[in-house]
Formats: C-alpha cells, structure tokens, sequence
C-alpha cells in the first residue's frame, strides 16, 4: 500500500479540518481563510478528490486555488482583505494594551510581529497572470 493511500484519512481530516477554519474566518476577524482554502485544497488533493474538485469549482475559492497551483500567486484583492484584516486587529491589540496595563508588552508584540511576517510574505508573492 501507497504512503498517501496508508494515510488516506490523515489527509481527509487535515482537509475537512482546514476548510471548517477557513470557514470560519470569514466571521471572525485575525483568522485568515485564504490561507486555510489552500491548504484544505492541498490536503484534498491526497486524501478527498470529491473536496478537491469541489473547491476547484468553487466560484470565490477556485480561481485562488488555482493561481496558487499554477505560480504560488495570490489575488491583489485577497491581499488586501488580509492586510486590513491583520492591520485591524494590531490595532485592536494596541487599543486592550493601553486599556489594560497589566498586559505584557510582549503578548501584543508577537502577533502583530507574526502578521508583519505574513503580511511582508503575502505581498511578495506574485499577483495571478490576467
């Protein structure tokens, strides 16, 4: 038996687990869906060929899986929602930091240094070809 067969399951469970985060990032600011669509895609592609060719059919998610696959590119649009989104919650960080002074400097400083990396990350990839 195949590795990807033998963990078959494995990869439906990442698959199913990626798209349910996803999902539910789109109501709740900080959490990426982009990110977790790919990777639901990814996983589909070794464990669920029905979520695969689902998510390839997808109007909003397909053409995104599809320009990641083909040149690891990223919609512009899709990389503004995110920047808006992490710049939205750094904010949201620095505003409970001032309101509460018990926090550590630290606990503010990490995710938004974290969403600087990713953000710094996002705009280098390549935008889809037209």
């Amino acid at each position: 038996m195949g590795e990807r067969n033998r963990f078959r399951w494995a990869w439906w469970l990442l698959a199913y687990a990626s798209l349910v985060v996803g999902i539910i990032g789109i109501f709740v600011p900080g959490l990426p869906t982009t990110v977790f669509v790919i990777i639901a895609a990814w996983a589909a592609a070794r464990g669920s060929e029905r979520l695969e060719r689902r998510l390839l059919a997808h109007p909003q998610f397909g053409p995104v899986i599809q320009a990641w696959r083909a040149n690891g590119a990223v919609p512009r649009r899709a990389k503004w929602a995110a920047t808006w989104t992490m710049l939205g919650c750094a904010l949201i960080l620095l505003a409970l930091m001032v309101a509460v002074p018990s926090h550590r400097g630290w606990m503010v400083a990490l995710p938004i240094g974290c969403m600087a990396v990713v953000g710094t990350w996002l705009w280098l990839r390549p935008d889809p070809p037209p």
